[in-house]
């Protein structure tokens, strides 16, 4: 028996053996808590396939209550998700990692005064946006409150170079995570 027994949660971002996700959901699972995973769903028009065989070999060997597609730039698809998890815990859950990230390699490239609009968007829609809408929806079904926890990064903090985009993704999700710990806070949510 692990220090997390009894205990439910959801790791949000596997994606393959290497991911940050992935070592985590596996540390959780060894500490005894009942886990389910979120991975990307396939998408043939833009060559993604395969998502959730990567995600179910890199925690092969390991007991994941379920394992569920979520596009976290979809309102629709986060909803979905959320509920279909709530289903499969019995209605309720304890924790949430959020472990995503994205920018496009381009914008990551060059020099962070050179990126793109719409690359600028997508980074912070998935990087930060996800983090908040993630959040309130977990809330719901977080009956006696919980943890929200989100990979951050030294590059949010101060200038890492190569870093670029990511850091100004990361300084934003550090800002959003202690404004989202004080609206749930008051609610009995750890973030």
């Amino acid at each position: 028996m692990g220090i997390l027994t009894g205990k439910k949660g959801i790791v949000m971002g596997v994606a393959n053996d290497k991911s940050i996700a992935t070592a985590i959901a596996k540390k959780l699972m060894d500490e005894g808590a009942s886990v389910g995973i979120s991975h990307l769903p396939d998408d043939p028009s833009t060559g993604r396939t395969r998502n959730r065989d990567r995600a179910a070999d890199a925690l092969s060997g390991s007991p994941t209550a379920f394992m569920l597609p979520c596009e976290v730039t979809s309102d629709e698809s986060m909803v979905k998700f959320f509920e279909d998890a709530s289903d499969k815990f019995g209605g309720s859950f304890d924790f949430v990692v959020h472990s995503i990230a994205f920018a496009p390699m381009d914008d990551i490239r060059c020099k962070t005064t050179e990126a793109s609009r719409k690359g600028f968007a997508l980074a912070m829609d998935i990087s930060v946006y996800s983090f908040l809408a993630m959040s309130n929806l977990a809330a719901k079904y977080m009956k006696d409150g919980g943890s929200i926890v989100a990979m951050t990064y030294l590059g949010g903090e101060k200038v890492m170079p190569g870093y670029n985009m990511m850091g100004v993704c990361k300084a934003a999700l550090d800002a959003s995570v202690m404004y989202a710990a004080y609206d749930l806070g008051q609610k009995k949510y750890s973030c």
